[in-house]
């Protein structure tokens, strides 16, 4: 029987010694003759000595013995080669197990994602992307992807705590088709080992920083990709997405108010206007990281960053320094030798990275023009529609009395020390763009902010968002900080003269004093765009006199107007039926009823506009005022109609109407408003069956409808669906005529019995929210 030698495994084995082979073979003649002997030693003995040297010490030369295995069988054809016992060495296991080579997300600001995601200006090489889009990525493997035995998927975390529950880590799963409302990733195309995936992000995933990571699984095992900073995600509000809560409809004004980055910023008086320009420079390099350095030194949660509310609220309190050693430090005491003067700005860049740079500590100094255009220049750069705005004669209102108030003694001499409040020539700060889910319908669309640090919210110098339409309309109890902004554009001027008791009267009232010629630059121009009408109504109206004494009644000074005598006359709208259609006039009944046994009169002001489904106004279709007068005991049904000419250019997807009545009884001095909400039903579907429905045989259905606009429909989609009865399908129609009427028939075969429901749903540009629903019982097959 043959004496052979065990040979040494080779170092890429798989074992639990990886320096040893379970393989044998006949060593070489060179091997024998090695002075060290090193080769022929104890395998596990070397390993041994490799790990704990002391215990078992470097042997001498009379203590090396050959290590000799007898009774060894004869080669079999399937052993190795020269005999060797086939084994899984490290490097095939590496063959079987999937692993990550690399990524690459097309980041090249030129390239296809950044010029469609509206990130190709921003001047780093960064990987940039806006929310509710998908971007594409090319992932290789170590070897080709198998679906059927492998599994892939993204990780994204950002923050210091990830959690899937509050969004902050995201586990992108690979799907078969991506819905536009979920993260997911789809594979669009696979070559050998490189696969090309689209990613979706839904609108309402949390702005800033991603970690990128790839797993992948396999019989073999499971892979994470190593993270590389370079490969980091950073996403931002996307006002090009209808899903999004920032989203702008007008090209022109998301060029102006998102992608342009030099501005102009108003000041001087209300009679010597003064102009300078201002470098936003969002898209400076460094600028989007310092912006998230600004989020992440706020201490909030990135949990919270998804919402632009929350966020434009967070950036008003770090934009000042007082409470969290935010941007900028202001100074109004003509003294700048420790700083820069706040007139020497003349853009954002210098500042933001000067804060970034020196770790958070604040940049001296500041006015409510720099703090202004800073916050401007950040909401831009993080997706969010903005424009800064000069108010002139503006007020500054100490006490939450939405009036701005001047006390004299006996004498009508002034008190200082109780005129905290003032008017300012004029102040700067932000208008955004956002819808308000938050609020009732209507006060989405532009929001003020301010940075400057003047008056506390809940106890940060903070201010806003208020909704501009909420300040035009006095309607100050809705957050955030609606007092202090009507204060700022439309409180009267009341003077107060102390008696002498201590108590004080008032003695008279500027009405006009507040609130001028409110200024920011126009849309694709130099020239300066007078915002003061979405502000207030025209000074001295019906309408602005009720928009201050409806504010002012929830001041702490409501008494300085005058109540009503009476409260005797209501007013109320009501619709018949299910309310109007689509393509046909709107018809509501208008109800005045005088409680009273004198007769009223009324002023009666209506306005109805078209608002997206997200409460953001779009446009004012039509305005009325009307005199009407009520006998004694009277109830008055008045017949308000809006005929489909007023609204057609202006109806938008899944839009609603919204008819604002206000007015005030002479009499009385009562004021009346009210706001109906009502919407424009758009005609079903009509799914009819063309026979019975058994499991594994075709059945027919027929669809049919009618379209409702004396107008063609263009490039109409049908879309059907139903669970256990067919897959989601997309029928591509064409055209439909002005009141045409269209079939189609569609064919399925049910998969499963029992009851089931088989939807349908139109859609085109001229028309949406179109849809219908059958109920199908589904027989067994016998």
């Amino acid at each position: 029987m043959p004496v052979e030698t065990r040979s040494i495994r080779h170092r890429s084995a798989v074992g639990r010694f990886p320096t040893v082979t379970l393989g044998f073979g006949e060593d070489s003649e060179e091997e024998k003759e090695e002075p060290d002997n090193v080769e022929r030693e104890n395998v596990c003995v070397r390993w041994l000595r490799k790990v704990c040297p002391c215990c078992c010490p470097e042997p001498n030369d009379d203590d090396i013995t050959d290590t000799l295995v007898t009774g060894i069988d004869e080669p079999s054809k399937d052993d190795g080669v020269n005999g060797e016992k086939p084994g899984i060495g490290d490097s095939e296991l590496n063959e079987l197990t999937l692993n990550v080579a690399s990524i690459n997300l097309m980041k090249s600001k030129s390239g296809q994602t950044r010029l469609e995601h509206h990130t190709n200006l921003y001047q780093s090489e960064d990987f940039i992307i806006r929310r509710g889009q998908k971007f594409l990525m090319w992932i290789t493997l170590s070897r080709a992807f198998n679906p059927n035995t492998d599994k892939l998927h993204l990780e994204l975390k950002t923050g210091p705590l990830p959690t899937v529950s509050k969004g902050t880590h995201v586990i992108i799963p690979l799907v078969e088709r991506l819905e536009h409302d979920s993260w997911g990733a789809e594979v669009v195309e696979q070559d050998g080992r490189r696969m090309k995936l689209a990613v979706n992000s839904p609108a309402t995933a949390p702005i800033g920083r991603y970690q990128l990571l790839v797993e992948t699984s396999c019989p073999s095992g499971q892979a994470v990709s190593t993270h590389d900073p370079a490969n980091d995600v950073y996403v931002l509000f996307n006002p090009w997405c209808e899903d999004d809560t920032v989203f702008m409809d007008a090209e022109d004004e998301r060029q102006e108010y998102v992608l342009n980055d030099i501005g102009r910023i108003y000041y001087g008086t209300q009679n010597q206007i003064g102009v300078r320009t201002w470098n936003y420079g969002q898209f400076d390099d460094g600028i989007l990281a310092t912006c998230l350095f600004v989020l992440e030194k706020s201490g909030t949660p990135p949990s919270g960053w998804r919402d632009p509310v929350n966020v434009v609220r967070v950036i008003s309190a770090m934009i000042n320094s007082p409470d969290d050693s935010g941007v900028l430090e202001g100074n109004w005491s003509g003294d700048y030798s420790s700083g820069t003067a706040p007139t020497v700005w003349s853009g954002s860049v210098e500042i933001l990275k000067e804060y970034h740079k020196n770790n958070g500590s604040p940049v001296k100094y500041g006015q409510c023009w720099v703090f202004a255009g800073a916050f401007t220049t950040v909401l831009r750069c993080l997706g969010i529609p903005s424009r800064t705005v000069t108010n002139y004669s503006s007020a500054h209102d100490t006490d939450t009395s939405l009036t701005t108030d001047v006390y004299l003694d006996e004498n009508l001499d002034p008190l200082a020390h109780l005129n905290a409040d003032s008017i300012w020539n004029f102040h700067v700060w932000t208008d955004c763009w956002m819808a308000r889910p938050d609020l009732p319908p209507g006060m989405g669309g532009w929001q003020a902010v301010d940075a400057t640090p003047q008056e506390t919210s809940q106890g940060t110098f903070c201010c806003g968002p208020a909704s501009l339409t909420a300040v035009r309309n006095g309607q100050v109890y809705l957050k955030h900080d609606c007092p202090f902004v009507f204060a700022e554009v439309n409180s009267d001027k009341i003077y107060w003269q102390r008696n002498l008791d201590g108590t004080f009267s008032q003695i008279h009232s500027e009405k006009k004093t507040v609130g001028h010629l409110i200024s920011t630059k126009a849309v694709g121009s130099d020239e300066r765009c007078d915002i003061t009408h979405l502000y207030k109504h025209p000074e001295g109206t019906e309408a602005e006199r009720i928009a201050v004494e409806t504010a002012c009644s929830y001041g702490s000074k409501s008494d300085a107007y005058s109540a009503p005598t009476a409260e005797d006359v209501a007013v109320e709208v009501t619709m018949d039926g299910e309310g109007p259609t689509v393509g046909a006039d709107a018809e509501l009944t208008i109800m005045l009823k005088n409680s009273s046994t004198e007769p009223r009169k009324i002023i009666l002001h209506s306005q109805v506009a078209v608002m997206y489904y997200t409460g953001v106004h779009k446009a004012t279709v039509r305005k009325d005022v009307t005199d009407v007068d009520l006998l004694p005991s009277e109830e008055k049904f008045l017949e308000w109609t809006l005929e489909y000419s007023d609204y057609k250019d202006q109806l938008m997807d899944q839009a609603t109407l919204m008819l604002t009545l206000s007015g005030r009884v002479k009499e009385t001095q009562q004021v009346l408003a009210t706001q109906f909400i009502f919407r424009l039903r758009t005609p079903d579907l009509v799914i009819k069956p063309l026979g019975k429905a058994v499991v594994g045989e075709k059945t027919v259905v027929e669809i049919s409808f009618t379209n409702p606009l004396p107008q063609v429909l263009r490039a109409v989609v049908f879309h059907v669906e139903g669970l256990g009865l067919m897959t989601a399908k997309k029928i591509k129609y064409g055209d439909i005529g002005s009141r045409a009427t269209v079939s189609l028939t569609e064919h399925f075969v049910p998969s499963m019995p029992g009851p089931r429901k088989l939807l349908a749903s139109l859609d085109c540009k001229q028309l949406t929210q179109v849809h219908g629903v059958m109920d199908i019982t589904v027989q067994d097959k016998n």
